[in-house]
């Protein structure tokens, strides 16, 4: 019986790839988050890492409560689209669909 670690590793499908959420920070907004690059695309959940540990270095847990990656500040592609029949929420503040 083979280790399935032994078998090699293949491309993600586009159904996979277009599932993952990525953000890229706008130029104009690059003096507000010093810990990531403008203008490159990142995943919006290493991006949000980046932002957090940024943010509890300089201020510790009183940043926390506060969305990481403002949607007026990137630029999102990709992810789950919420539509306008949907129960998916992110976040407690997010009003009930």
């Amino acid at each position: 019986m083979s280790d399935p670690g032994d078998r090699p590793l293949t491309a993600p499908s586009a159904d996979v790839l277009a599932a993952i959420r990525h953000a890229r920070l706008l130029p104009e907004f690059a003096h507000l988050y010093p810990a990531l690059e403008p203008d490159v695309w990142l995943t919006a959940a290493e991006a949000g890492a980046k932002v957090l540990f940024w943010q509890l270095q300089q201020s510790g847990a009183d940043a926390l409560g506060h969305r990481l990656l403002e949607s007026a500040h990137f630029e999102f592609r990709g992810g789950w689209e919420r539509g306008g029949g949907t129960d998916l929420r992110t976040r407690v503040t997010d009003p009930d669909g």
